[in-house]
């Protein structure tokens, strides 16, 4: 297992569209197994394979305490979202340090496969259910600051960018 490196906000990877997984081979096992062990050490709850660079439809999640329930999303589909939607914090490993409100259905019901390429049905609500809509928005290219105002998200790239400049001096 290796750590992969993180992209940063506002790299223009980070709006790349994720392709459908083929393969249901060692690569994808040893991909899931170093997104997870890049998750785990980043501190996070999800990761997607586009924050590490690689375009394809993949999802680790972990929202238990314990952090040692994986969750493995390939090729993932939202199928149903509550209608009920509620306004939460979060953050994400490409914005490190930020935190502003999203508003997101309550409850989810998903679809993907498995290591295997086994299906399964996925029904998440709370914690689960933002993270996944948070790391299914990664694959179609889209960054949780991008539902925030212009103002927002200028302010948070220009943060960011600056702290990027200070690193590399």
């Amino acid at each position: 297992m290796a750590l992969l490196p993180i992209l940063c906000y506002p790299d223009p990877r980070l709006n790349t569209v994720a392709k459908p997984v083929a393969q249901f081979d060692a690569g994808l096992r040893s991909l899931v197994d170093d997104m997870l062990q890049t998750m785990y050490e980043a501190e996070g709850v999800g990761l997607a394979a586009t924050q590490v660079n690689v375009h394809q439809r993949v999802v680790v999640i972990d929202t238990s305490e314990t952090r040692n329930q994986p969750l493995v999303l390939i090729n993932p589909q939202i199928t149903w979202l509550s209608p009920e939607r509620l306004k939460g914090e979060e953050g994400c490993l490409s914005v490190p340090g930020i935190y502003d409100g999203v508003e997101r259905a309550v409850a989810v019901k998903a679809q993907a496969m498995d290591v295997k390429g086994q299906m399964q049905q996925i029904e998440a609500q709370g914690m689960l259910a933002v993270c996944i809509q948070h790391e299914l928005d990664h694959l179609m290219g889209k960054v949780f600051v991008e539902y925030l105002s212009p103002l927002k998200r200028n302010r948070i790239k220009t943060k960011i960018l600056k702290a990027q400049r200070s690193e590399d001096s």
